[in-house]
């Protein structure tokens, strides 16, 4: 019989998707009081097993119980209402219907009244629930569409926290937040583990789990191979435990190499609709220059606007032949990629395959007589990034949409190192990726600055800045106010205070 503090029992659970083996007899325990971690490499099957927790899916086997009565939801809204919400890997709102509208989809009901919806109370219930939890930049009232992906993410949390859950089950929603962002959700956290209930928290970020994480349950290929107590973390112990084997090496880059004085991309007084204020840069050969700020920062708005996606209404983006950059085409032309943070809706055609996103890139380089494709040149220019990058599938001809959150990532990381891009422009392109393949594509960027290729690296993650890059530049209010040079090693403190 549980004691009273067990709230959940996973026992000997089993899930296959046709001959994929996706959890293998996971057995766990969760207790009350506790931000419990689910660390382990893409594919491990961490989603999994917490969707079917949530009631996303069934597993083919095992068995659980909740409150010491056994448990098997039917829905998500099921798993909600008696105490367990989700806030999903990928997009949960719906972008056309208001803020209100989506915290309480699939729950109108409570707000009938004969045969109509009285959407004033809807809406004056969601305002309530955002005014409780401080979310103030945005109302109940908007369009959720009008809000950036960050935005969305907040309205998803103040959708689990409306029915007060027991389990708070949070998938990877880090990766699509801020600092700001970030800080909320782990006060969110902290206030589930306060009131004597549970967090389950699935994240790549190993720093972040191990700060605020009491305990850390590692997967790996869909089993358990362990659980350790706060006093035992010690991250290549947990690296170690999560890819099987001892990453060799240093993670980050340890060298100090400068770069060429030759700048390759140049931004002039670039001002935008949106975000952008007479922001200035130089990006050289052989140099990794990053780029950090808070939420409102412009950050995000500067790699689609150097890619020619964002309309820059005022200055210039120019290459070192003094070409113009006004269009992806013209990037492009000129060998240049852009790796996107918001990935399914600007990075990938999810009704596309694997081998289909891949090979986009490279129409020229896989071409023969004219505009022909020689479907050799092509099989052998996806199969190269599909092993070189780890992308776990069936099968290049499957579906981008069947893929883990992170092997979308790999396909998109993996359609740009395919064409041989002079110029690389990333915003956060290791969103979502486990740690092994984290250390691989750092010492890729290692490779490809010692190689002459330029990096412009966006990032939330101070550490990876701190880690990657040789200057570091601090946005704020839409311009550069602050460079960082890596011979100062600078702090993640000492970065924060500059963007602030």
């Amino acid at each position: 019989m549980a004691d009273q503090q067990t709230i959940l029992e996973v026992i000997h659970m089993d899930k296959n998707f046709g001959v994929t083996v996706a959890l293998n007899d996971v057995s766990f325990t969760l207790e009350r009081g506790h931000v419990y971690g689910l660390i382990g490499e893409n594919g491990s099957g961490k989603s999994t097993v917490s969707s079917i927790i949530a009631g996303m899916q069934t597993a083919t086997k095992g068995d659980m119980t909740y409150k010491g009565q056994p448990w098997k939801p039917t829905s998500m809204l099921e798993a909600q209402e008696h105490g367990i919400g989700m806030i999903v890997q990928e997009a949960g709102t719906i972008p056309n219907i208001t803020v209100a509208e989506n915290i309480f989809l699939g729950h109108e009901k409570m707000f009938k009244k004969g045969p109509f919806i009285d959407r004033a109370k809807l809406t004056s219930d969601a305002q309530k629930l955002l005014d409780e939890l401080g979310i103030k930049e945005f109302k109940a009232s908007d369009r959720t569409g009008q809000l950036d992906m960050q935005m969305r993410k907040i309205i998803e949390i103040a959708k689990c926290m409306y029915w007060k859950p027991e389990i708070l089950i949070v998938d990877e929603t880090s990766t699509a937040l801020s600092l700001e962002g970030r800080q909320f959700l782990y006060k969110v956290m902290a206030k589930q583990r306060d009131e004597n209930k549970t967090v389950m928290f699935i994240s790549h970020d190993l720093d972040e789990m191990m700060e605020h994480c009491d305990k850390l349950t590692v997967l790996r290929d869909g089993v358990i191979i362990g659980t350790l107590d706060k006093s035992e973390y010690e991250p290549n112990r947990i690296r170690k435990m999560m890819v099987g084997r001892e990453l060799k090496g240093d993670y980050y880059r340890s060298d100090y190499e400068g770069y060429s004085d030759e700048v390759v991309l140049t931004a002039k007084d670039v001002t935008t609709l949106n975000d952008l204020l007479c922001m200035n840069l130089e990006l050289h050969r052989g140099e990794i220059l990053g780029i950090g700020g808070l939420s409102e920062c412009g950050m995000h708005t500067v790699g689609k606007a150097l890619f020619g996606i964002e309309k820059v209404l005022d200055g210039e983006v120019r290459v070192k032949d003094g070409t113009l950059i006004n269009s992806p085409r013209t990037a492009i032309d000129h060998r240049m990629a852009y790796v996107s943070k918001n990935r399914d809706t600007e990075s990938l055609g999810l009704s596309a395959t694997i081998a289909e996103n891949i090979a986009s890139t490279g129409y020229k380089i896989n071409a023969f007589f004219g505009n022909l494709i020689s479907f050799k040149k092509e099989a052998r220019y996806v199969d190269k990034q599909i092993e070189d990058l780890q992308i776990k599938c069936a099968g290049k001809n499957y579906m981008v949409n069947t893929l883990s959150g992170g092997n979308k990532q790999k396909v998109v990381f993996g359609k740009w190192v395919a064409s041989d891009a002079e110029i690389l422009v990333l915003d956060c392109p290791t969103r979502g990726i486990d740690v092994g393949v984290k250390a691989s594509m750092y010492k890729l960027f290692t490779d490809m600055k010692r190689s002459g290729k330029a990096i412009l690296l966006i990032s939330e993650e101070l550490q990876e800045l701190i880690g990657m890059c040789d200057r570091i530049l601090i946005m704020k209010d839409g311009q550069v106010t602050r460079e960082v040079m890596r011979a100062e090693n600078p702090t993640e403190s000492s970065l924060i205070d500059y963007m602030i």
